[in-house]
C-alpha cells in the first residue's frame, strides 16, 4: 500500500486540496507512513474547516448544551424533548430504539450554503436545501419546515439580483418538490455581501422520542450499506476546497458544486423513515460534505468501531472513477446504514421499493480502522479517530483598527429630516425592511397542513397535530449590529429571536446557528468570530436556552472585503394552547395601542442611519438582557391569557416601521392607527426610528389596558399606553406637532411593492 511508495508526494498536491505543510506532516506521523492519494484526499476534508473546525472548535465549547427543555445532542442535528410542556432540566444523549423513552422530539438544524450558491445560485440553493434535509430525517425525524436566511449585496448590482433570483428559485423548487414547506426567514442586502452571499437553511423535523436513531456504526459483522443516488464526480472537494477558502479575483470553482434532485429525495425521506421503524437499522447518516470519507469515518469513530469497505460495490454514474474521487464525492440524495447483519435483505427491499440504489459496500470491525478497498486492493487504512479528530488551532485575534473611528457617532453631526413622512416611506421600501412577499410567494408553505401563521408576520407557527400545542420559529441577525459591536450584535441577534417567538405566543425553547465569518486566519476576522460566540453563549444562558446544533462557515470573502460578520440564530419556541397564537397585525378599530420597553436617543448602526443619510457607524443598541427578559414575560403572559389582540417586535427601522407594519400587514384588514403619547425627550429621528432593543407594541380592548399594566409592573417591564387603532391614516403626533400622517393605502404601496420593483424593474 502507501508503505511502498517510492515518489514523495509533491507539496503542490496536498496544497491544492487545502492541506498545510505542517498538517501534512502531522499525517505522515500518525500513519507512520505517506499516505496514499485516497488517504490524503480523506484527511483534507475531514480536516477541513467546514468537516473538521480546526480553528473554531476550541470556541465553540463555549455554547450551551443544556437549558429549560430537555435537550438532544446528536452528531448532525439536535433537538429537545416535550413531555407534557413543563420545561425540564436534564439532558440526554440522542438515544436509538430505546423503547422507555417518551415525549415528542423537535430536530433541528441550520447549515449554510454559501460558496456554492454565490459560484451557482440555482443547484447550490437546492442542495442546500437537499442537505438539511437529511439530517432531520436521518435522526428518523419527519422534517415539517424550512426556515431561510439569505443575505445578498445591493439590488442596483446586477449580479445581486441574478443570485436573489437564482436561490430563491433553487428553494422554491427543491423545497415545493420534495414536500417540505418553507414557512419563514429573511432577505438582507448590504454591499459586505457583493462578492459572496449567504444562503442559510434551516429545517425543522418531528418524531417520537422511541423512534430515534444515532450516526453510529457498531456491531461487528453487522452490514454497512449504500442507499440512494450514484456516485458522480459532482461536489468534489466541495468542504476542502471550497467552503474552507475564500474566493479570489476571477475564480471560479463549479466542478465543486453539487446538482440535487429533490424527487429522490423525496423517496428517500419515505424510505428512510420506513426502514428505521423496522428496527433492523442501527445507524445512518447523511452523505453531505465529504461523502463517504465523513460517513465511514464519523459513524465508525461515534461507534468505537471500524469498518471495512469495498468501492467496487459503490453506485456510479460515472466511468473511471479513481479511489480517492469516490471517497470526496458530494454527489446529492445518498447515505450510509449500519444494517443488523440478519436483517440486511429486508431493509435493501424498502430501498428497491421506492426506486434506490441499495448496495452493501462493507461491513463494521472492531479494529478501530477505516479500511477501504478497490477491488480488493487497500487503498486506505486509518484509525476512525485520527480523522474525525482534527487539530485544534488557537487562532490569534485582534480588534479591528476601523472600530476606533466607525464606532464613533456625534448626533448633532447628523442633520434631522424635514419631512418625516418621506423618511417613513424610503424605510418601508428599503429591500431589508420591505415586504418580502415576492419570495415567499414563490414557496409552498401549505404542503402538510401543519402551517398556522404564514411567512410574513414575527414567527412561522406550525400545529403538533393530534395535540393543542405548537412550534413557533424563527431566523435572526443584523449583522450590521455585529459589524460595529460583534459581542453585543450576537446578543441582539439571539434576543430578537426570542422576542419574535414571544410575540406569537410562544416559550423560547433553543437555538440552532450558523455563524458566517471571513478569513479565520486574518485576526481582525477571527476577533469578530470570537466575540460574537462569546456574545451568543452569554445570551443563550441569560435565558436558559441550549444551542443544539449548528455549522460555522468560514472564508466568506471576496478581493473587496469580508462579509459582515453574520452569526445567524434559527430559534424555535413551544406554544401551550394553539388557540393563544399571536400576530403583528392589529385587529380592529377603537383598540388601545401599547408600548412595553423603553425608547432611547439612539442612531448607532440603524436602517434609518443606512437608509437616510448612508452611514454604517455608531455602536450597535443598548442590550439590558434583564430589561428583555422582564418585557418579554410580561408580553408572554398578556398573550397567553388572551389580553391581548395583537403583539409585534420593533427592531429594523424603529418604533414609527413597526407602527406602519402593524397597521398594513394584513392586506384584507389594514386598520389605521393614531400615536399621541410619545413625550419623550430626545430628538424626533431617534424616537421614530431608532433601534432600541426589547420593545413590543401590543394592541387591546380598552378594559383590558389595566390588567395588563398590572402584569408589567409584576415584571417591571416599562409600560406606556401610546395611542389608539382606527381609521384609515396612520399618524405619529408628539405635543400636538404632527410628525406623520400617511394613509394606509400610501403605506401599503411602499411596503409590499418596493422589492418587486427594483429586482424586476
Amino acid at each position: 500500500m502507501a508503505k511502498d511508495l517510492k515518489e514523495k508526494i509533491k507539496p503542490e498536491v496536498y496544497r491544492s486540496l487545502g492541506l498545510s505543510d505542517q498538517e501534512y506532516q502531522n499525517i505522515t506521523k500518525i500513519l507512520k507512513r505517506q499516505p496514499s492519494n485516497t488517504e490524503l484526499a480523506m484527511f483534507s476534508v475531514e480536516w477541513s474547516e467546514h468537516c473538521g473546525y480546526p480553528r473554531s472548535r476550541k470556541w465553540l465549547r463555549l455554547l450551551p448544551k443544556t437549558g429549560k427543555y430537555k435537550t438532544l445532542i446528536g452528531e448532525d442535528s439536535g433537538g429537545i424533548i416535550i413531555d407534557g410542556l413543563a420545561p425540564l432540566e436534564t439532558t440526554k444523549p440522542l438515544n436509538s430504539k430505546t423503547k422507555s423513552l417518551t415525549g415528542l422530539a423537535i430536530i433541528f438544524k441550520m447549515e449554510s450554503h454559501n460558496h456554492p450558491s454565490q459560484v451557482e445560485p440555482y443547484e447550490g440553493s437546492k442542495t442546500g436545501i437537499g442537505g438539511i434535509i437529511r439530517d432531520i430525517f436521518t435522526t428518523g425525524a419527519r422534517p415539517i419546515a424550512l426556515l431561510d436566511s439569505l443575505r445578498f449585496g445591493p439590488l442596483n448590482i446586477g449580479k445581486s439580483k441574478y443570485l436573489l433570483k437564482g436561490v430563491v428559485k433553487g428553494i422554491a423548487d427543491y423545497g415545493n418538490c420534495v414536500g417540505v414547506p418553507t414557512v419563514g426567514g429573511e432577505i438582507y442586502f448590504d454591499k459586505s455581501y457583493t462578492g459572496n452571499c449567504l444562503v442559510n437553511v434551516m429545517c425543522i423535523g418531528i418524531a417520537k422520542r422511541s423512534e430515534l436513531i444515532r450516526a453510529k456504526a457498531f456491531g461487528v459483522g453487522n452490514s454497512i450499506m449504500y442507499v440512494g443516488s450514484s456516485t458522480g464526480r459532482d461536489g468534489i472537494g466541495g468542504c476542502s476546497i471550497l467552503a474552507s477558502h475564500e474566493f479570489k479575483a476571477g475564480e471560479e470553482k463549479r466542478p465543486t458544486v453539487q446538482i440535487g434532485d429533490p424527487f429522490t429525495e423525496k423517496c428517500l425521506i419515505e424510505a428512510t423513515l420506513e426502514a428505521i421503524n423496522t428496527g433492523y437499522v442501527v445507524g445512518i447518516k447523511d452523505m453531505g460534505a465529504a461523502g463517504l470519507t465523513c460517513c465511514t469515518s464519523e459513524m465508525a469513530s461515534a461507534g468505537n468501531s471500524g469498518m471495512d469497505i469495498e468501492l467496487q460495490a459503490v453506485p456510479r454514474r460515472e466511468e473511471n472513477m479513481q479511489p480517492w474521487e469516490l471517497m470526496m464525492s458530494e454527489s446529492q440524495e445518498r447515505m450510509l446504514i449500519c444494517v443488523k447483519k440478519a436483517k440486511v435483505e429486508q431493509i435493501k427491499k424498502i430501498f428497491l421499493k421506492w426506486g434506490l440504489n441499495a448496495s452493501i459496500i462493507g461491513e463494521v470491525t472492531n479494529d478501530g480502522g477505516v479500511t477501504i478497498r478497490d477491488n480488493g486492493k487497500i487503498v486506505a487504512q486509518i484509525k476512525a479517530h485520527s480523522l474525525t479528530q482534527a487539530p485544534v488551532y488557537d487562532m490569534p485575534y485582534r480588534k479591528p483598527r476601523y472600530l476606533r473611528e466607525l464606532n464613533k457617532l456625534t448626533l448633532s453631526n447628523i442633520l434631522k429630516p424635514k419631512d418625516y413622512n418621506k423618511v417613513l416611506r424610503k424605510l418601508l421600501a428599503a429591500p431589508s425592511i420591505t415586504n418580502k412577499a415576492w419570495g415567499y410567494e414563490q414557496y409552498d408553505h401549505m404542503v402538510q397542513t401543519n402551517t398556522v401563521v404564514l411567512p410574513g408576520s414575527d414567527a412561522a407557527v406550525l400545529r403538533l397535530k393530534g395535540t393543542n400545542k405548537a412550534i413557533a420559529a424563527t431566523t435572526d441577525c443584523n449583522s450590521r449590529y455585529c459589524f460595529l459591536n460583534p459581542y453585543r450584535g450576537a446578543q441582539i441577534a439571539v434576543a430578537e429571536a426570542a422576542r419574535n417567538l414571544v410575540c406569537s405566543g410562544a416559550h423560547p425553547a433553543a437555538v440552532t446557528d450558523c455563524l458566517n465569518f471571513g478569513n479565520p486566519e486574518k485576526p481582525e476576522s477571527f476577533w469578530q468570530f470570537k466575540n460574537c460566540v462569546q456574545g451568543l453563549a452569554d445570551a443563550c444562558r441569560s435565558f436558559n436556552i441550549a444551542v443544539v446544533s449548528g455549522n460555522v462557515s468560514f472564508y466568506n470573502e471576496s478581493p473587496k472585503s469580508a462579509i459582515n460578520p453574520t452569526p445567524t440564530i434559527g430559534m424555535i419556541g413551544i406554544i401551550n394552547d394553539i388557540n393563544k397564537t399571536c400576530l403583528q397585525n392589529f385587529k380592529q378599530k377603537g383598540d388601545v395601542v401599547i408600548l412595553l420597553g423603553y425608547s432611547r436617543e439612539e442612531l448607532g448602526a440603524s436602517e434609518y442611519l443606512q437608509e437616510i443619510h448612508n452611514l454604517t457607524r455608531g455602536n450597535a443598541p443598548q442590550l439590558d438582557l434583564r430589561l428583555e427578559q422582564a418585557v418579554q414575560k410580561a408580553a408572554l403572559q398578556v398573550i397567553e391569557k388572551g389580553l391581548v389582540n395583537s403583539a409585534h417586535d420593533c427592531s429594523e427601522g424603529g418604533l414609527a416601521v413597526a407602527l406602519a407594519e402593524s397597521c398594513i400587514s394584513n392586506k384584507d384588514n389594514m386598520i389605521g392607527a393614531i400615536i399621541d403619547n410619545l413625550n419623550y425627550d430626545m430628538r424626533l429621528d431617534a424616537l421614530l426610528f431608532g433601534e432600541s432593543q426589547s420593545r413590543i407594541i401590543l394592541s387591546c380592548s380598552s378594559d383590558c389596558v389595566e390588567k395588563i399594566r398590572k402584569i408589567a409592573l409584576e415584571f417591571k417591564a416599562p409600560f406606556r399606553v401610546i395611542g389608539k387603532t382606527g381609521g384609515r391614516v396612520f399618524r405619529i403626533l408628539k405635543a400636538e406637532e404632527e410628525l406623520i400622517y400617511l394613509s394606509l393605502e400610501d403605506l401599503y404601496e411602499e411596503w409590499s411593492g418596493s422589492l418587486k420593483k427594483k429586482i424586476e424593474g
